[in-house]
């Protein structure tokens, strides 16, 4: 199974030294967003959000609020991507697009929202929790598209949320989650680190 999904797991590393001679151009980052965007979400809610932090004036900014850690000014591109816990009020609106191609009947559609609606208005915990979940997914599908493309990624939750988000001008409903580090490798990073035994963390039942 070369060059599967498989592969590219089994493969892929935690890049924490990038080296800064080496950018991506905004076509490249479109790309790897495009593909971070087909990740799964509740509904199809889609309740995230992608801040590339490219430009050099950026990078000081996120550098500074993620607790002057290298990678971030050394790295082509660093992505906050953020939780959208208002995104179930845009649920009939996302979902159009699917009801227009008759993947999703109009009235299913309809009852999605209302359902999501219901459940997530007065449950702020559930609206968290639920846009952790699509920001986490889309975080690791982002990671696994860097690699197929043949970019290095690193995923990064040094950083503190509230000047972050002071820096970015993030908005009331949006939570930063993580920060992905996207570039070219640079000498001296660690291979794959080996993982628990499958047997202490499996179980079937």
């Amino acid at each position: 199974m070369q060059n599967s999904i498989v592969s590219l797991i089994e493969n892929r590393r935690s890049i924490g030294r990038y080296n800064p001679q080496k950018g991506m151009s905004e076509a490249e980052i479109r790309e790897l967003i495009r593909l971070a965007s087909l990740s799964p979400s509740a509904f199809n809610m889609q309740n995230w959000k992608f801040i590339v932090v490219h430009t050099e004036e950026a990078k000081q900014r996120l550098h500074r609020a993620a607790y002057f850690q290298p990678q971030i000014l050394d790295a082509a591109a660093t992505v906050i991507v953020c939780a959208d816990t208002e995104g179930y009020r845009q649920l009939a609106q996302r979902l159009q697009p699917a009801v227009d191609q008759g993947i999703v009947a109009a009235e299913t559609a309809t009852g999605w929202a209302n359902m999501a609606a219901g459940a997530h208005q007065d449950n702020a915990q559930l609206r968290r929790d639920e846009a952790l979940r699509s920001a986490s997914l889309a975080s690791m599908t982002l990671m696994l598209a860097a690699e197929g493309l043949g970019y290095a990624s690193g995923a990064m939750s040094g950083f503190d949320a509230e000047a972050l988000s002071q820096a970015f001008a993030l908005e009331a409903g949006e939570l930063p989650v993580m920060l992905v580090a996207l570039g070219h490798a640079a000498e001296g990073n660690w291979s794959q680190k080996p993982r628990r035994p499958l047997q202490d963390i499996l179980e079937i039942v």
